[in-house]
């Protein structure tokens, strides 16, 4: 898979007479597609280290710290453009797709940086004749202090969440959702919504709970925030909602208050606590079952009591011992042939 990848990257330099990098990014593209790409990420773990340590060397290399003195506006600018136009930018877009203002902030967040390809782009400019080597410089320089800021920058979430859906009610509509697949069609009766199972994440893990609770025809609704698979379960005739289940309004459409399991398949402490205080404030009788991926958030999950909760590393070393075991039984019990 990895020997494909770099094979896509140099034809694609080669072919479309594009750099590497941008054939680097059309491999990477490829592979996020394969079922093998867990695998092929895995794999791919220490090549990933040893290049991440030589691209921050070049950068390094680059890096002209004189500009921070020379062009201080200029250097702010870029700055405050990166980290308050780009994010502002980009909260507009996930809004106006009707996507929750908790999903707004955070990939505003996640885009008030720029990383590589501002880099590959800014030398490409440079090596063109299209930027100056000062800009070169600039776009370094900020690129390193929006890095640096960008944890606060997540820090500042929550914060930013309160006080703009206190504050604004342009944010407050455009956040109200007439998107479809944010609520559960009218075809499901009240009947199918009640007792069922509300599964939380419809990934690698998710779906095989889905099939193995469709095979005994337990009725379940899921909520996964991946609307292309929100739009192929209902094609399916499987109730769905699109949206992150840490907002109490997806839990509600999937009708936790008269469900009566939770099943989160979404390895994420955080974002589980809140799902649970949800689910519980809305339905006090609900049982929960959490997966997790660490012994440490295992034992605060347990400790904290938001269900039962299930290690994928434990269960797989559980069912493995199962087995190992039954096998060493029948060979014990199997009768002794003489010659």
């Amino acid at each position: 898979m990895i020997s494909a990848a770099v094979g896509v990257a140099y034809a694609s330099a080669r072919l479309f007479s594009v750099s590497f990098a941008l054939g680097a990014f059309f491999a990477g593209m490829m592979m996020r597609e394969s079922a093998l790409s867990h695998r092929a990420a895995e794999e791919s773990l220490p090549l990933r280290d040893a290049f991440a340590v030589l691209f921050f060397v070049s950068v390094g290399m680059l890096f002209d710290p004189q500009i921070v003195l020379r062009e201080p506006l200029k250097l702010a600018a870029v700055v405050a453009i990166i980290l308050v136009g780009k994010t502002a930018a980009a909260m507009g877009l996930v809004l106006a797709f009707r996507y929750p203002l908790t999903t707004a902030l955070t990939v505003g967040a996640s885009l008030a940086q720029i990383g590589e390809f501002s880099f590959i782009l800014a030398g490409l400019g440079v090596s063109l004749g299209l930027l100056q080597a000062e800009g070169q410089s600039l776009v370094l320089a900020a690129a390193l202090i929006s890095i640096t800021l960008n944890p606060l920058v997540f820090a500042a979430i929550e914060p930013a969440q309160a006080w703009i859906r206190s504050r604004s009610s342009v944010a407050r509509a455009l956040e109200r959702s007439d998107d479809p697949l944010a609520e559960l069609p009218t075809a499901f009766d009240a009947e199918s919504l009640t007792g069922h199972v509300v599964l939380v994440g419809y990934g690698r893990v998710g779906s095989r709970i889905a099939e193995a609770l469709g095979t005994r025809g337990i009725r379940l609704v899921v909520a996964e925030q991946n609307r292309e698979l929100v739009e192929r379960l209902r094609e399916r005739n499987i109730p769905a909602v699109s949206g992150d289940a840490t907002e109490p309004a997806v839990l509600i459409q999937a009708h936790v208050a008269r469900a009566s399991l939770l099943v989160v398949a979404t390895p994420n402490t955080f974002q589980v606590r809140k799902m649970v205080e949800t689910a519980r404030a809305l339905n006090p009788r609900i049982e929960t079952l959490i997966r997790t991926h660490s012994d440490d958030e295992a034992a605060l999950l347990r400790r904290d009591n938001l269900g039962t909760v299930f290690m994928g590393e434990h269960e797989l070393a559980q069912a493995m011992t199962r087995g190992v075991l039954e096998r060493v039984d029948a060979a014990v019990s199997a009768p002794i042939v003489s010659a």
